[in-house]
């Protein structure tokens, strides 16, 4: 997760400069809130409250695959990149979803 969060950041450095506070932000933001809700449900201690926080990461996750999604269509991604973003994503949905279903 933190790689998919360093890579969005490293890879949105040559978005559009109008795209600072539309795309380049959102995608950014929502890169670190999978992440950052994943560690914060873990830190609570409560498989009830990690549950529905790993929720809002998945959720995270997904907002972030759409706009990964759209910045390559719109041709701010490098094919390379892109391909390197949508793995890692795919990558932690697994392990996201696999870790909600089996919390109880």
């Amino acid at each position: 997760m933190d790689s998919f969060a360093h890579n969005v950041y490293k890879f949105t450095k040559v978005f559009p400069k109008d795209e600072m506070y539309g795309m380049t932000s959102q995608l950014r933001h929502s890169a670190l809130s999978v992440i950052l809700n994943y560690i914060e449900g873990f830190a609570r201690n409560n498989n009830k409250v990690d549950k529905n926080f790993l929720r809002i990461s998945y959720g995270s996750l997904k907002e972030a695959e759409y706009l990964i999604e759209f910045s390559f269509e719109v041709k701010y991604l490098k094919e390379n990149n892109y391909k390197i973003l949508i793995k890692q994503a795919d990558r932690i949905g697994g392990m996201l979803w696999s870790t909600i279903r089996n919390l109880k």
